[in-house]
């Protein structure tokens, strides 16, 4: 009996895909849960797998098609069953002759290393690529954009035109929060498993500033300002095929470890290309954080629809003034862009102030103050 593999759902108000790669050949045996195919929405790339073992019989599409979700794109044959714990044994009665063309299609190393290949963007990417030499012996290369890529081109620029984005800047002295992870990192991580970062305390700072100034929690929908009572900060992470924004849900609600873990999970999955659809969605307020990169000041652009977005930046230990005496601390630089339809100026400024004080005095985030 032929079992339909079907394209899955994408999310809200994404209609197609693209099939970048197949993992799997006409002829193969694969198991349940094998990964046979790897599609590319507009906001993540998602592994379509198998949810019954047997032959890979017919294959519909083929790779860069667009795909649609529920459209099936595949068919296994279940009345031939790989042997117990491998995926690749093929049934020689039934499936020779497709074995047999697969092998003369593909050399062996690539059957055997395709599987194993970190991401397949690359294997696209060198499959369209067409290159004009020059007279002078070098030469150029055209790369198609992925559809991820093209994506976040068209909202960054989306942005730019509708909100009138502005940005205000600070710094803060993180002298306070270093002093904690030093004395507490250790049994934290023993405790929680997780090791205590500063961006778990970057997304209280945010949550308690956003209880005071809500309408950067805020956006506009037409001629309204939607409001929301809870926080879902999205946490800008930075993959192999681009900019992603996971979403932390209901971080006001969260622990220091909580955030933590959640950070750890959607960067984990965000790297391997494991985000789903719901990863993504929603999305309040927004972090970004090119210091890991060394960034020393940035503008960031905002994550529309949202309102707002907090830019975190490397630290560095610089002279500053502390009661009349000249001391080093580490300082980093804070950057929150906003929209200035919404949010006026002095609360955007008392926002990133909030966000600062919290971070100088941590003990205020539990002190409710």
């Amino acid at each position: 009996m032929e079992i339909e593999i079907k394209v899955p759902s994408l999310g809200e108000s994404e209609t197609e895909a693209t099939l970048i790669t197949w993992l799997k050949q006409e002829g193969e045996a694969v198991a349940v849960d094998d990964v046979l195919a790897e599609i590319e929405s507009d906001k993540i790339t998602m592994e379509i797998t198998a949810l019954d073992s047997g032959v890979l019989t017919r294959v519909l599409k083929k790779v860069e098609d667009i795909v649609e979700p529920g459209e099936v794109i595949a068919y296994i044959d279940d009345s031939v069953q790989p042997a117990a714990g491998a995926s690749t044994a093929i049934d020689a009665t039934t499936a020779e002759e497709p074995v047999k063309k697969v092998a003369e299609a593909v050399p062996v190393e690539a059957v055997i290393t395709a599987p194993v290949e970190p991401k397949p963007v690359k294997q696209v990417a060198e499959a369209s690529v067409k290159a004009a030499a020059t007279s002078a012996g070098r030469k150029q290369e055209r790369v198609p954009m992925s559809r991820l890529r093209l994506r976040i081109a068209e909202r960054l620029k989306s942005a730019q035109n509708t909100a009138a984005m502005l940005t205000t800047f600070n710094e803060v002295n993180l002298q306070a929060v270093m002093d904690l992870r030093s004395h507490y990192g250790e049994p934290f991580k023993k405790k929680h498993g997780v090791k205590l970062g500063f961006m778990s305390f970057f997304v209280q700072a945010v949550s308690h500033a956003i209880s005071k100034y809500p309408a950067l929690n805020a956006y506009i929908e037409g001629d309204d300002i939607v409001y929301h009572d809870y926080v879902d900060i999205g946490i800008a992470v930075s993959s192999e095929r681009g900019l992603v924004v996971p979403v932390l849900r209901d971080a006001h609600l969260l622990s220091l470890a909580e955030i933590e873990k959640g950070i750890v999970d959607l960067a984990d999955k965000a790297r391997s290309g494991g985000l789903s659809p719901d990863d993504l969605k929603g999305g309040t307020f927004s972090i970004t954080n090119g210091g890991i990169f060394g960034s020393m000041l940035s503008t960031p652009i905002l994550n529309p629809p949202q309102s707002g977005i907090l830019g975190m930046h490397n630290i560095q230990k610089r002279a500053v003034v502390e009661n009349d005496t000249i001391v080093i601390r580490p300082m980093m630089y804070l950057a929150l862009s906003y929209d200035h339809r919404l949010i006026d100026g002095s609360e955007a400024v008392r926002f990133l102030v909030t966000v600062k004080e919290a971070l100088e005095y941590p003990a205020s985030l539990s002190l409710d103050l």
